[in-house]
């Protein structure tokens, strides 16, 4: 391949001179739009790797999570301020898909309204979806054992 030739942008299907330093393996141009394609195309790969499937679930996660925060105090009031996205919305899984429990708490959680959930975060002390259910789960036994558990 010589220094200056042209490919083909996997996404735009556009003619782009690649970078010299990447030409070997440069397959995008450089428009915006292409490096998101590229960049959610490499995440989603990454994602279905086994090994990679439950990177960011389980108890060590939420454990280093609430440890940051607390040496972190101040930071979600300035991030508000701002109007950041706390999580990105996913995409709900069918109901008969119970494959990954944890995938089936994210699809539960993000097809709530936000006042409740904006109200158990405020209880709760905290965003973690893990801290959240269990708060309420606790409330709804409680609930429960006030009007009884057929209401």
């Amino acid at each position: 391949m010589s220094p200056r030739s042209r490919r083909k942008c996997l996404c735009c299907k556009t003619l782009f001179i690649p970078d010299p330093r990447n030409r070997h393996h440069q397959r995008h141009c450089l428009k915006l739009e292409c490096q998101q394609e590229r960049k959610t195309v490499a995440s989603r790969r990454w994602r279905a790797r086994p090994e990679n499937r439950d990177h960011w679930l389980g108890e060590w996660n939420a454990t280093r999570v609430r440890e940051w925060q607390k040496a972190h105090p101040g930071y979600w009031k300035k991030r508000k301020k701002k109007g950041a996205v706390l999580q990105n919305v996913c995409s709900a899984q069918s109901a008969g898909d119970k494959e990954d429990k944890p995938k089936v708490l994210q699809d539960i959680w993000t097809a709530q309204p936000p006042l409740p959930l904006g109200l158990i975060s405020k209880i709760t002390g905290s965003v973690l979806q893990h801290d959240m259910a269990r708060v309420t789960g606790q409330l709804i036994a409680s609930g429960r054992a006030l009007v009884g558990p057929n209401h």
